[in-house]
């Protein structure tokens, strides 16, 4: 018999009233069998619903249930999507979890390829281990929007970058998808030699033809570690390739501009500092829909953070100390703030982090791990207050990627650590508030 073991229950909710508990197990839910968590939403979007039980000794409950359509039993699974996560199948020549150091905790070497994951949680995929049933379901329960991985829309260069022969016919899935109603935002990443130049032109323009269906597409360059032993030959950017690329895609935007009315494609922030080009003002974003894929966020970051800076009153300054910690790739873009900040007052200073752990390739503030924060401030601190963006650690943690902790620092350093959002206006508000 199907069922799906039930992990908690919240206390308060429907199903906590009904007396459902912990290690009982949901057998069907409306008469129909729960696949995963979309089944699971789309039959609890009911407002009269029927929950079959069992309990732990086989006991069979069937509970009739009247209740508002947007209201939740307060169930929760062992998995967040109930079933356990599509795994992967591709080996791309770029693949960031292959270059990961030896030793790492196990649940970083997980590679997810999730389409249910992609529409909750914003993942991208690269629709190869999706079966028509799959697609089916998408379309059925109109799970929009979708972040598919592209990288190229050629079929041989698709198949190159995955190592994987059913990357073949993207366009055809992704065009079957926008004429069902799905809303897709897509993902290219960059490699020299490989999917840039005029392969980079046919993929940009074969999405185009898409829009709005296909909603975006972001930029991003390769990322590659010093563990690369034994994998794929790959190039870095270097200033020159990257000031083609910002011009190749400017070029792009303008002409796209005129004819969707949308730049439609746009480049991480990344591209920008290694090229030395200014990065686009806070209305090129159009919404930000990439923001997660660092599209923007400077420009987010800088236009949050002014308009804050506008309403500083003189009483709002403190003598505390501070050291903005940061990646290589954003202590320019910091140092500038800082320095509006030095000079009404504030006491503040950046400090760029080289990251040890990955490579210096690794330029982002968000694989910054502890151990080289420890490593590269010893003895460097004296009473100021160091501030950290809450990327470089995991997800509503304390933890950093190498599973050194926020409080494991601040010892060994003799400091506090603020977590800021990477949020301009609230990154002000600390600094003012001095926690």
């Amino acid at each position: 018999m199907h069922k799906i073991m039930i992990k908690d229950v919240i206390k308060g909710s429907i199903a906590w009233d009904l007396g459902i508990q912990k290690g009982d197990s949901l057998v069907t839910l409306n008469g129909k069998k729960i696949i995963d968590i979309i089944d699971y939403r789309f039959e609890m979007a009911n407002e009269l619903i029927k929950l079959e039980i069992e309990k732990p000794t086989g006991e069979m409950y069937l509970f009739e249930i009247e209740k508002d359509y947007d209201e939740d039993l307060g169930i929760i699974f062992e998995e967040d999507i109930i079933d356990k996560p599509k795994h992967c199948r591709n080996k791309c020549i770029f693949c960031f979890i292959d270059q990961l150091p030896k030793g790492v905790r196990k649940s970083l070497l997980f590679k997810d390829d999730d389409y249910r994951l992609s529409f909750l949680q914003g993942n991208f995929i690269t629709m190869t281990n999706m079966t028509e049933e799959d697609i089916d379901r998408v379309i059925k329960y109109k799970l929009s929007p979708l972040y598919i991985s592209v990288h190229a829309t050629d079929d041989d260069i698709r198949v190159k970058i995955l190592n994987n022969p059913n990357g073949k016919g993207i366009v055809n899935k992704l065009t079957r998808l926008v004429n069902n109603g799905i809303e897709i935002h897509c993902q290219i990443v960059l490699c020299p030699g490989i999917n840039d130049g005029e392969i980079l032109d046919k993929t940009i323009k074969d999405l185009a033809k898409l829009y709005p269906g296909v909603k975006s597409v972001a930029v991003v360059p390769v990322g590659l570690t010093d563990h690369r032993q034994n994998l794929y030959k790959l190039e870095l950017f270097d200033k020159e390739k990257a000031v083609k690329v910002v011009e190749q895609v400017s070029f792009w935007q303008k002409k796209l501009k005129k004819e969707l009315s949308s730049s439609f494609v746009f480049l991480s922030d990344e591209f920008y500092v290694m090229s030395n080009i200014p990065i686009p003002g806070y209305s090129h974003y159009e919404g930000f829909p990439q923001i997660e894929n660092g599209v923007g966020l400077m420009a987010l970051f800088k236009h949050q953070f002014k308009k804050s800076l506008k309403r500083l009153k003189v009483k709002d300054i403190n003598k505390t100390k501070y050291i903005v910690l940061t990646g290589v790739a954003a202590y320019n873009f910091m140092e500038d703030l800082a320095r509006e900040l030095r000079e009404i007052g504030f006491n503040i200073k950046v400090k760029k982090i080289y990251n040890d752990f990955f490579g210096h390739n690794i330029t982002v503030a968000g694989l910054i791990v502890g151990r080289d924060i420890i490593n590269q401030l010893k003895g460097k601190v004296n009473g100021e207050r160091l501030i950290i963006p809450d990327v470089m650690l995991r997800e509503s943690s304390n933890v950093f990627l190498d599973d050194t902790t926020v409080e494991e620092v601040e010892k060994e350093l003799g400091a506090q650590i603020m977590v800021s959002p990477v949020d301009g206006k609230e990154f002000l508000q600390k600094i003012q508030s001095g926690r």
